[in-house]
């Protein structure tokens, strides 16, 4: 799973029996979303963004990776560590091309 760069590092210990890595540490900071989704897409099966606009702005049909979508009052790590037992379970059934929303 990929955390995008909106997405505090250290909610990867929020995620336990997860490869997660950072944006930053593929060596991807600063890339557009289309160019790093297709990234992500060659990579990783997952991307865990806080992004609302991504799936309006980019073609996801076609490319072999899923979007959870987290909802949140922010990016801060305090709002969304409650939203991630709903992602823990989404990752269980999430398909390729799919895109989820978690949280309110």
């Amino acid at each position: 799973m990929l955390l995008d760069e909106c997405m505090p590092r250290k909610l990867r210990h929020e995620l336990p029996g997860h490869d997660v890595k950072t944006v930053a540490e593929m060596g991807w900071s600063g890339t557009k979303n289309n160019a790093l989704l297709r990234l992500a897409a060659a990579e990783f099966d997952v991307l865990l963004t806080v992004d609302q606009g991504i799936p309006y702005q980019q073609n996801l049909p076609g490319l072999d990776l899923a979007l959870v979508i987290v909802r949140a009052p922010s990016n801060d790590i305090n709002d969304l560590r409650p939203k991630m037992p709903e992602v823990l379970r989404v990752l269980e059934t999430i398909q390729p091309g799919q895109v989820v929303h978690v949280g309110a």
